[in-house]
């Protein structure tokens, strides 16, 4: 498998430019009892805040915060309730961490506007890529924060088309940070989901960072018939492979493990580009001495 090389994307989070020559990792904070992971829950300031501390501390350099889960096939929770979930952890994060970047997973454009604008968010994670709430996009162009556009369509036609589209009509409204996320588990069929990881790399022709959320999905443990709590080996691999073909964020339950693939794909990129240069440097002073 060939090592794809990230492009110098630059992201602008709250005023802090933020350079992707190096993958970043989201770490994964759910306020809610219904997400599909079990251990990612937690409805208390008691449990999050710790969880919050052991996150950064072991490497994240984002964290995402969703107070209604995407879980599919579930109804999701009324605006009022995903609103006080979310104000209730917001607002102990940003008294006690205040330099953490956040980033907030709603499909709803006046959650999203209310976190950035009371609770300085610097990020939108919307799983719907705008679909689910029209004034989504209007909201982000006003915000001028950075959006991550999912796509929920499952064949690679469809899915490269959508995401095409939609990144021109957000550039157009002057969004200037559009972090493309194939949606992972959302909209397609297990064969789907491996056969747009078989062919990441190609996401890149849409010239925007990508972000690849497959930590402990089903695409994972449905495949290897055991839980979602036994899946971060799998987990892993994915990311090792998603990372290889050029991955820039990685959303995560298990930060630590993150970190420690992202620093063993790095070591073997770096590895690479050594032996590439050497080979060219040989090369040449084979030319130069035959001259």
């Amino acid at each position: 498998m060939s090592m794809h090389p990230t492009l110098p994307y630059t992201l602008n989070l709250g005023g802090r430019l933020t350079t992707l020559h190096h993958p970043l990792v989201m770490g994964i904070l759910n306020v809610t009892t219904e997400s599909f992971y079990e251990a990612s829950r937690t409805l208390s300031i008691e449990e999050a805040i710790p969880r919050v501390h052991k996150m950064i501390g072991e490497g994240a350099d984002i964290i995402d915060v969703g107070g209604c889960s995407t879980r599919p096939g579930l109804p999701p929770v009324s605006e009022k309730k995903e609103m006080e979930r979310l104000a209730m952890i917001l607002t102990t994060i940003r008294s006690t961490v205040p330099e953490a970047i956040l980033s907030v997973d709603t499909f709803r454009a006046s959650i999203a506007e209310r976190c950035v604008r009371e609770f300085g968010v610097q990020m939108i994670n919307d799983v719907s890529g705008g679909e689910a709430d029209e004034r989504m996009f209007a909201t982000v162009a006003d915000l001028q924060v950075p959006y991550v556009l999912t796509c929920n369509k499952g064949s690679w036609t469809e899915l490269m088309y959508n995401l095409a589209e939609r990144i021109g009509q957000l550039h157009l409204m002057g969004v200037n940070d559009v972090i493309v996320d194939p949606g992972f588990g959302f909209g397609k069929t297990l064969d789907d989901n491996y056969r747009i990881m078989a062919h990441l790399e190609e996401l890149h022709l849409l010239e925007c960072p990508l972000l690849v959320g497959v930590s402990r999905k089903s695409m994972i443990y449905k495949h290897l018939d055991i839980t979602p709590t036994e899946a971060l080996n799998g987990t892993t691999a994915l990311h090792t492979v998603a990372l290889m073909k050029g991955a820039h964020i990685l959303r995560v339950h298990d930060v630590k493990a993150a970190r420690e693939a992202i620093l063993i794909t790095e070591k073997l990129k770096a590895m690479s580009e050594f032996s590439e240069s050497s080979e060219k440097s040989t090369h040449n002073s084979q030319l130069i001495i035959h001259n």
